[in-house]
């Protein structure tokens, strides 16, 4: 059997593979010369219309860096993965414990949600967007991570820890470097406290710009997220088109050192490569837990899952999020076979 039927045949594909690579660039030449931070391609599939979204970062003077390309349409894929998860929320829902959850769930590009438009309360999540603007600054100021910080005072966040672990000790001296470890490894309120002292509030609020997120106000006592909004900053660190490789590897491997078992660690097997961010919040009325994160499968592929729950009972909230962890594991390793 030759390759094609004949040399009209030949001629033919190649005329049509010719046009459709014309049809991309100038799509791409587009993109490029856009002044807008953010452009959609339409792209036609068989099956129905779909755009593209070309995220970019705006500010610069002769190039604009791509932060990510995003289809605005869900994944048929992974619709049966949605309705598995949909099944488990809804099932703890009727044991009155769990009010909400929304799920973002993005495999090889292809991506779903759940509940997309209910915001939370992000908690310890908050830190994501504090480490990236702390390396921000460590690239336009280096060595800022090894300024020491004396912790002359002692922090009072006001908070009922669900889920404490190490903290800084007052009177001691850290590094940023080292209060970075104790925010992400250990989600230490006391060392975020120090660290948002010493931090350049404009490039914080730049960076929320950037990936197309409101604005927070520093000075309010609530900022709320929607789970796929969160998720943006999972993904500035993981695709290293904001920050430096070396800081963007430097961000993953605190985040991969978390020590939050509790959560979507519950539902993937012992071993399992992670790197994740916790948040809790809420009040004796309803309390929030919510986990972001990038999980490594053995294959080489992987998948970014932010989960964010409110109720009655941060052990209901905690088993719910393991469950959903599950569900998403056992579907995305046998999809990746």
């Amino acid at each position: 059997m030759t390759l094609f039927a004949s040399r009209k045949f030949s001629l033919f594909h190649v005329a049509i593979f010719s046009v459709v690579i014309s049809l991309m660039a100038s799509a791409g030449i587009y993109a490029w010369i856009s002044r807008k931070d953010t452009t959609t391609v339409a792209i036609n599939s068989v099956k129905r219309n779909c755009e593209y979204n070309i995220k970019r970062i705006s500010g610069l003077k002769f190039v604009k860096p791509i932060l990510w390309v995003d289809e605005n349409c869900e994944s048929d894929e992974l619709t049966g993965t949605k309705i598995k998860l949909t099944e488990i929320i809804e099932k703890y829902k009727q044991t009155s414990e769990v009010n909400t959850a929304s799920v973002y769930l993005r495999v090889n590009g292809k991506w779903t949600v759940i509940n997309p438009n209910d915001k939370y309360d992000p908690g310890s999540l908050f830190k994501v967007p504090v480490l990236i603007t702390i390396l921000k600054m460590e690239e336009e100021h280096p060595g800022f991570l090894n300024m020491p910080v004396v912790y002359k005072n002692k922090v009072e966040t006001g908070k009922n820890i669900a889920y404490a672990s190490k903290t800084i000790q007052l009177g001691q001296t850290y590094t940023i470097r080292e209060l970075l470890n104790y925010m992400i490894k250990y989600s230490d309120n006391a060392a975020t406290i120090l660290l948002e002292n010493n931090m350049d509030n404009k490039i914080l609020q730049k960076l929320f710009s950037d990936v197309g997120v409101e604005i927070p106000n520093i000075y309010a006592d609530k900022y709320q997220f929607t789970a796929s909004d969160y998720s943006l900053f999972m993904r500035v660190i993981f695709n290293a088109g904001y920050l430096t490789i070396k800081n963007s590897e430097f961000a993953a491997e605190l985040l991969s050192e978390c020590d939050f078992k509790e959560g979507i660690v519950k539902g993937i097997p012992a071993g399992t490569k992670i790197a994740h961010k916790f948040g809790e919040s809420g009040d004796q009325v309803e309390k929030q837990l919510h986990e972001s994160a990038v999980v490594y499968l053995d294959n080489g592929g992987g998948y970014l899952l932010t989960i964010m729950t409110k109720g009655k009972d941060m052990k209901k909230l905690s088993n719910l999020i393991g469950e959903i962890s599950r569900a998403v594991y056992d579907d995305a390793t046998v999809n990746s076979n």
